[in-house]
């Protein structure tokens, strides 16, 4: 007597964003500035000690163009992708925040876990009209959670929900 059994269903994981909104489209100017103010100081420090250590040999050039293309491509590439891979979704009692295209983190967070919260802006943010939501909760491990990407005022309106929320728990 064999039962047949039917196998676990895969959930793509395309499928498990499709309730998370997206953040604004202006944080993917911060992440290029970020990232540009990250690859161009790498690229130049290889110009200089291509032109310094490699001067007289005939491949002196090489080790700079690379540099210069891979700066090129993670300003260009990099910022989209992880642009597109954050979002979030505000329930009731909790706030889930997900990241990451390599790295995927899905964290939620209790309402009831949280201590303290924060809109932080700074001037690369308010040059493309974007803020991050910083959530302090309960704990050591994990205890500061960030929302980047949002606008000024939805940051201030989720930032007040969980105000809200947390001062109808006393």
């Amino acid at each position: 007597m064999t039962a047949d059994l039917a196998p676990p269903e895969i959930i793509p994981e395309s499928s498990l964003s499709t309730d998370l909104q997206p953040v604004e489209p202006g944080y993917r100017h911060v992440l290029r500035i970020q990232f540009a103010l990250t690859c161009l100081p790498i690229a130049i420090a290889v110009t200089i000690a291509d032109a310094a250590l490699l001067g007289p040999a005939s491949i002196h050039w090489l080790p700079t163009v690379a540099a210069w293309l891979l700066a090129l491509l993670v300003i260009v590439v990099v910022p989209a992708r992880k642009y597109r891979h954050v979002g979030y979704r505000l329930a009731p009692r909790t706030i889930r925040i997900v990241r990451g295209f390599m790295f995927h983190v899905d964290t939620v967070v209790p309402f009831v876990r949280v201590q303290h919260i924060d809109v932080a802006r700074g001037p690369v943010e308010r040059l493309f009209g974007v803020a991050s939501l910083v959530i302090h909760t309960a704990g050591t491990h994990n205890s500061i959670v960030t929302l980047p990407g949002l606008s000024p005022d939805r940051a201030a309106e989720i930032r007040d929900d969980i105000r809200r929320h947390i001062g109808s728990d006393s």
